[in-house]
Formats: C-alpha cells, structure tokens, sequence
C-alpha cells in the first residue's frame, strides 16, 4: 500500500512541476540564432540553430522600436514585433517584445496569446485595458484605465483588449514570456476562418440571426 501512495504522491508531484513549467522549454546552450535552413545547422525548438561559435551582435539586435507604428488602418492600430523573426538569437530564450501605437480611439480587439503571459507598459497616452476569466470563474471582466507609466499584466491564454480612449495618440510596450507568443484574434478567426465555419453553427453559437452572421464572415473574410 505505501508503494502505491508513494507511486501516486510521485505521478502528482510530476504532473504538478510540468503545469508550473508554463513558458518555453529551457534552452540546454549558450545560444542557439535561428537560421532558415538546416544546413550546417541543429533543429531545436522549431528553428534550426546556427553553430554557436558563429553567433555575432547581429544576431541579438533590432533597431527601430523608437518609431511609431502607422495606425491608418480600420482598427487604428500597428504592432512593432520583436521576436525570433527579428531576432534570431531569441530562439530557445522564451523572451519577446512588440510595441503598440493607437491613432485617437483605436484598439487591440479581443485576443489571446497562446503561447504566453504579457506586461503591459503604457509610453504614452491613455488605454483601457482588460482581460476576461475563464468559464471556470464565471468569465469575469478585470478592466482598469491606464495612464503613462502604468503596468498591467495579461495571463497566458485568456481573452485580453486594450482601446484608446483618449483624443491623441497612445503608445505602449509589451513584454512576453515566449521567442513566438502567437496571437489569435478571436473576430478574425471565428468569422473570417478559411474555410469558413458553417454558419448556422456560428448563428446557433453566438445567438444571432443567420443573416448577421453571414454578413459578419463577408466582412472579416474581405479583411475589412
């Protein structure tokens, strides 16, 4: 019998250090700079890694992230990424940034992060920004204004925002615990996946008339 405890307490404690694991696997090298093909190169963590004695500055630089983005587009926002496709010798790190520029009321609709938590810092400006909980907690709104200087952080995977919801521009940063966070923006992908979802589904889903429904995947399957 206290084999079998001890067997049990063992699997739990397991289960519980990979759920506690909750950003990239750990790198086992110095450096690993992703290169685009597998000659001469090692694949891990879905790049291939260059030989590390031929790592260079270049490798771990971006320049630019001092520019603001154009927000001239229907949502009146521009992201600045910064992660392993900018810069190589962030893969296998588990670290990546972008900046966030708002035109006047723009925003950051509903979306998640798959791959990873976020902090926020706003550069200027004045967001609301927010995030919803899961079902399990009964999908509960935690909103909060935020002004220059102000830090708010996003958990892994939950459905987060930010808008602008002052009369000039606004400008922040983020920082995420992922080489490649991801982003599913939850519009874009439920009403403009390709192919498209049935509709009648969607109609069902989210209680809407069937014709609102098409009208909403001609929209996000045009982009617009």
């Amino acid at each position: 019998m206290k084999v079998i405890q001890f067997l049990i307490g063992f699997a739990l404690l397991a289960l519980a250090s990979s759920l506690a694991s909750a950003t990239d696997p750990g790198h086992l090298q110095d450096v690993c700079v992703a290169i685009n093909g597998p000659k001469d190169g090692v694949f891990v963590n879905g790049k291939f890694c260059k030989d590390p004695k031929l790592a260079r500055a270049e490798d771990f630089f971006f320049s630019g992230l001092d520019k603001p983005g154009n927000t001239s587009n229907r949502l009146g926002v521009d992201e600045t990424d910064v992660n392993v496709e900018q810069i190589p010798g962030l893969n296998t790190l588990g670290i990546s940034a972008f900046r966030i520029d708002y035109a006047p009321y723009g925003q950051r609709p509903p979306h998640i992060h798959p791959r990873a938590s976020e902090i926020f810092l706003v550069l200027e400006g004045t967001l609301l920004v927010g995030f919803v909980t899961s079902d399990q907690l009964n999908n509960t709104l935690i909103a909060k204004v935020l002004n220059k200087g102000d830090v708010f952080v996003f958990p892994q995977g939950l459905i987060h925002f930010q808008f602008n919801i002052g009369k000039t521009n606004a400008a922040a940063y983020s920082a995420l615990n992922s080489q490649f966070p991801g982003e599913v923006t939850i519009a874009n992908t439920v009403f403009g996946a390709n192919p498209s979802i049935n509709p009648n589904f969607l109609a069902k889903a989210f209680q809407l008339p069937l014709e609102t429904v098409k009208d909403l995947q001609q929209k996000f399957i045009n982009g617009n």
